[in-house]
């Protein structure tokens, strides 16, 4: 006589089958990219009926965009918690933490980061401009302004310049097979710390 198979709960919390289907779909398009990916891929792997997937994501699109957000909500809390981790009058060492987690936030999920950002982008321009990270550094930046460790006239233009900055330095590490940037975030921070021509 055989034991008879457990079946599957039929059911799973909204948060958690929503993580699923972003996991899913994740996973299929750093192996493909977005384009070519269906709903009907996305589904399979994250093994679920395709009216399930419309109850949590309007289309691909807004899937892609679900994708986006949780990279940057995670980017955000990296670095937040390596600044708060300095103590509060270390300014010096709270715009080097910052520096530091990021350039570790994007190795460690380069991929996902890049098939979001650079392989699906409907408006580019705009996305930019709505970046949270940038009102977190201007925020750093008009901090240590106040407390006088360095002098910026505008900490707005500023943070872009720095985000620009850390980007294009974390993009041409990849290039270069670069995976752990210790040294050059180290550098990076030095040059950023010049730029703001400390008291």
């Amino acid at each position: 006589m055989t034991a008879k198979k457990v079946p599957k709960p039929r059911t799973k919390p909204a948060e958690v089958r929503r993580d699923e289907i972003l996991q899913a779909a994740a996973s299929i398009f750093i192996a493909k990219g977005v384009g070519p990916t269906t709903v009907d891929e996305i589904t399979t792997r994250a093994e679920v009926a395709k009216g399930t997937f419309y109850l949590y994501f309007t289309s691909k699109e807004d899937l892609v965009a679900a994708l986006r957000e949780r990279f940057i909500r995670g980017f955000r809390a990296r670095i937040h918690a390596a600044i708060e981790a300095c103590p509060p009058g270390d300014w010096t060492g709270r715009l080097t933490s910052f520096v530091r987690a990021g350039f570790d936030a994007y190795l460690d999920d380069y991929q996902l980061h890049d098939v979001v950002f650079h392989d699906h982008r409907p408006d580019q321009r705009r996305m930019k401009g709505d970046n949270p990270l940038l009102g977190d550094i201007s925020a750093l930046l008009k901090a240590g302004a106040e407390a006088g460790a360095w002098s910026v006239a505008d900490p707005d233009l500023v943070a872009i310049v720095l985000f620009q900055g850390l980007h294009g330095a974390v993009d041409d590490a990849i290039e270069r097979g670069v995976r752990d940037g210790t040294e050059l975030a180290e550098s990076l921070s030095a040059l950023f710390l010049k730029m703001l021509r400390p008291q």
